[in-house]
């Protein structure tokens, strides 16, 4: 499937007006400069276009519902030091409500982001989990165990470029001439995943269970019997991202 140049596009523009990744929309044109573009070319659209998972109808798991937004406790109390395999961990019915997370949580992205760049990211997730049937709770938890919701937060690079609000496997960073567009190809390279590397939703349909896929996205590997070893990485990275999803709070958190 092919799509037509207009006036004023650029590939942020196209993949956000169709649904599609930055990353697999210049996949599907190698032979095509991002910054050439013109009014009348025909460009290839990755998989058919319309999603990101490279087939004509929605990802496995994305029905249009943002998974997670509805049930859930209050939250509240302090850390709790998980340790173990997944089964020690909370039981995903026992994690805080969408809405007091992100109330919880939004606080914390405000101290580095405008109040206008952290409606963005709510809009983001929610798009995002709807598309990816990833529940809107671990995208949002991460974004914070990332990037504490910072939209200009620099990359990592531990031989693994890691940019934006999710540090995702070489994905894109904040574009300011487009706030909003890439604040959801952000979203969407950590959930989704690149043409580089696994995010949330692979990682999840890998393990089974978000622990895991919590420590596979930190670590790229996964010690079962032992989240709390780092492979490498972050020790508490899931432990800290459990206490999250439960609406724990904790000094420096």
């Amino acid at each position: 499937m092919s799509y037509t140049i207009q006036s004023g596009d650029t590939f942020w523009a196209i993949a956000q007006k169709l649904g599609v990744s930055v990353d697999a929309l210049q996949a599907a044109n190698p032979g095509v400069s991002p910054t050439s573009l013109q009014v009348g070319q025909t460009i290839n659209l990755p998989g058919g276009g319309g999603n990101n998972n490279g087939g004509g109808s929605p990802p496995q798991g994305g029905n249009g519902k943002i998974v997670g937004a509805e049930g859930g406790s209050n939250g509240g109390g302090g850390f709790v030091p998980y340790a173990g395999p997944a089964s020690a961990y909370p039981d995903p019915s026992q994690w805080a409500s969408y809405s007091a997370l992100w109330a919880q949580n939004s606080r914390l992205m405000r101290l580095n982001s405008s109040e206008a760049e952290v409606e963005m990211i709510h809009r983001a997730i929610e798009t995002v989990s709807a598309s990816s049937g990833v529940d809107v709770r671990c995208i949002l938890v991460i974004i914070v165990q990332e990037s504490g919701g910072n939209v200009r937060v620099g990359s990592t690079n531990n031989g693994v470029h890691n940019p934006g609000i999710m540090q995702s496997h070489n994905g894109v960073s904040f574009n300011p001439a487009d706030p909003e567009g890439s604040i959801l190809q952000m979203v969407r390279d950590g959930t989704e995943g690149t043409i580089h590397g696994d995010g949330l939703k692979q990682l999840y349909a890998k393990y089974g269970n978000y622990y895991e896929a919590f420590r596979g996205y930190n670590s790229g590997s996964v010690n079962k019997n032992d989240l709390n070893d780092p492979v490498g990485a972050t020790g508490n990275y899931v432990q800290k991202a459990a206490n999250r999803l439960m609406g724990h709070s904790w000094p420096g958190m």
